[in-house]
Parts: structure tokens; sequence; C-alpha cells
């Protein structure tokens, strides 16, 4: 009998030892902040002015953001971007979507990113993205019919969870994925590491839930997220909807490689919602 517990209890053991591995390591996987002083601070000497912004969630973290305005933009974006760096990594586009697309950026930087306190989580970074728009709402005054999600990557899951849970004009994103279960196959093919994740980041679950009109960009290039795990997203999407091919485009470089076309299709996109919307 002695000899069946131990048994039992060295096969639970084993069962345990993955989980216990995987996740200890999870959070080192998913998430690559840059903590300031990293980056560049100075967005001023590149010829883009922004507000720096700071907001609470309702956890009690401090956050920052930038603010940037466009002048006679009628839509603010509020952008969840993807999960490395801070917000200073994003002048570049930042200063295409105000001086080329012609729309306000509020970008934020999650907990533990730029100069935002704590430690990043599944969880917190929905908080966050909550907080990004309330704030908005709320503290600017800046109408739901106004506000467009923008979702990057590991951003879109971000964005997708926001968009299900507040009312907007609309949804943007762009080289994002189903599921981190779905990723987890494509990064350990060999280890189906899937079922012991605490993360779910589960874009393909809550997108039903979205009913305002999407525009989704990939690149037929991407290496990190390819082309087909944005496109059954979209495909789980209600209409009104539109997938955009960038091609050449890798993970990184959607917004340069992409050229006018990118551009064209953020601005056909806002300018169809400005006639439809408040």
């Amino acid at each position: 009998m002695a000899r069946a517990r131990k048994l039992v209890l060295a096969a639970a053991l084993l069962l345990l030892l993955p989980l216990v591995f995987v996740r200890s390591i999870e959070d080192s996987m998913i998430y690559f902040p840059s903590r300031y002083p990293e980056g560049y601070w100075s967005p001023e000497k590149l010829g883009l002015q922004v507000e720096d912004v700071y907001f609470v969630t309702d956890d009690g973290v401090h956050l920052h953001g930038w603010f940037a305005a466009s002048p006679g933009a009628l839509q603010t974006l509020v952008w969840c971007h993807g999960n490395a760096g801070n917000v200073s990594d994003r002048i570049g586009q930042i200063r295409l979507f105000v001086e080329k697309v012609g729309v306000n950026c509020f970008i934020f930087d999650y907990r533990g990113y730029g100069r935002s306190e704590g430690v990043p989580s599944e969880e917190g970074l929905y908080r966050d993205a909550h907080a990004a728009f309330d704030y908005l709402a709320r503290s600017r005054g800046t109408r739901d019919g106004r506000i467009v999600i923008y979702g990057q990557s590991l951003g879109g899951a971000v964005a997708v969870d926001l968009a299900a849970a507040r009312p907007c004009a609309g949804l943007v994103l762009e080289a994002t994925f189903t599921s981190a279960r779905e990723m987890s196959r494509l990064i350990f093919p060999w280890a189906p590491i899937g079922f012991l994740l605490k993360s779910r980041f589960d874009s393909a679950e809550k997108i039903g839930a979205v009913h305002v009109p999407l525009l989704m960009l990939h690149g037929d290039r991407d290496q990190t997220i390819p082309i087909d795990y944005g496109r059954r997203l979209f495909d789980a999407a209600h209409e009104p909807k539109r997938f955009v091919v960038l091609p050449g485009s890798d993970h990184n470089d959607t917004y340069i490689v992409g050229g006018q076309g990118y551009v064209d299709a953020f601005r056909e996109y806002l300018s169809n919602l400005a006639g439809s919307g408040p």
C-alpha cells in the first residue's frame, strides 16, 4: 500500500513539473518591456510634438502615455502596442499617423513598460487598456463615436478585449493572432504546452462580441505571426470588415514597407467611419 502511494505521488510530481516549469518562464516569453530611460524620450527633436499623459488604472497602477494631436482630426486612436519596447520606440509611426493619416494618437505604455509602474500580466494589460480608454472618454471628453481602438501584435489581443467591453467607433488590428495557445503551437511545435499556459489572449473567442467596423492589416512576409493567423481571426469577426495584405512586409515594418498603401487603407477606413458615425 505504501509503495502504491509512492508511485501515485511520483506520477503526480512528474505531471506537475512541466506545469511549474512553463508557468515559471511564461511571462519572460511573452513580455519584453523597456523601462525608462531606455528609448528615445525627446520626440520634439524629431519633429513630433506630444503631450505627456499620466492616468491610473482601477487597481491603482500609475501609467504613462503620449497624446499626439493631428490638426483637424475627427478621430483618436487608442493605441495598444506590441509586447516589446515602449512608446518611445514608435515615434516614426506616430508621426505617420499624425502627419499623413490625419488622426490623433493616444499611445500608452502597459504596466512595467516605459514610465508606467507595475509588472505586466494578461489581466493587467486589459485593465491598462480600459483605463486608457476611460481617460480619453472622461478626462478629455472624447466621444465614443470618435474613438478608434488600434492594436498591434500582442496588443491586438488587448484591443479586441477592449473593443468587446467599451463602446467605440471602430477596431483596427495589425499583425495579430487568434490566441496564445495557437501561438504556442507555432513557437513550440514539438512540445504541446498550450494547455499549461495561464495566459490565454483568446481573441478568437472574444471577437464575436465586437460589433463595429473592423480593419485588419498583415504583412505577407510576417515571420513572427504568419498571415494565416490573422486571416483566421478575421474569419471569426462580424461584418463590416476588411483585410488588407501588405506585400513584402514583415512583422515590425508594416508602416514602412506598406508605404502609401498602408496610409490609404487607414485613411479610407477612418473616412468611412466619419461618414457614418456621430
